[in-house]
């Protein structure tokens, strides 16, 4: 299960990319679980900590961040299927102060001798999931 603080809990969320949003990178809170963020070190023990980072390239603006989108959920969904039994994974990065926005380069290139846009997609700052397991 994945989770989030919001103000001093942690909250249970679905993952919510869309290229589409306005928040591209989100999480949607789904009320099935949450826990007060001091009971953290009581429940659980921390596994590790990954970054999550992504990169697409592509001629389509919205597909093309679509697929950076994509491969940044098969990550976290790696971490999700590798916890043990009764693990959780914390979303660590905090709106308004590191969360992770998708970054736009657009390049013109020359196919078949007409001017094209090429865009290329990266995350930044990079998604950071921590990894619990139940403490005992």
């Amino acid at each position: 299960m994945i989770y989030r603080r919001y103000g001093k809990n942690y909250q249970s969320v679905d993952v919510d990319f869309d290229a589409k949003a306005l928040n591209e990178f989100g999480f949607r809170r789904n009320r099935t679980d949450s826990f007060p963020t001091d009971e953290l070190e009581s429940r659980y023990r921390h596994i590790e900590t990954v970054e999550l980072t992504a990169e697409a390239e592509g001629s389509v603006q919205t597909e093309t961040e679509q697929l950076m989108l994509d491969r940044l959920r098969e990550q976290l969904e790696q971490c999700v299927a590798g916890l043990p039994e009764g693990g959780i994974v914390i979303v660590e990065n905090e709106s308004g102060h590191d969360y992770p926005k998708p970054r736009q380069e657009i390049k013109n290139v020359i196919e078949e001798g007409e001017n094209r846009l090429h865009f290329v997609y990266s995350i930044d700052p990079n998604a950071r999931v921590a990894s619990y397991a139940p403490a005992g």
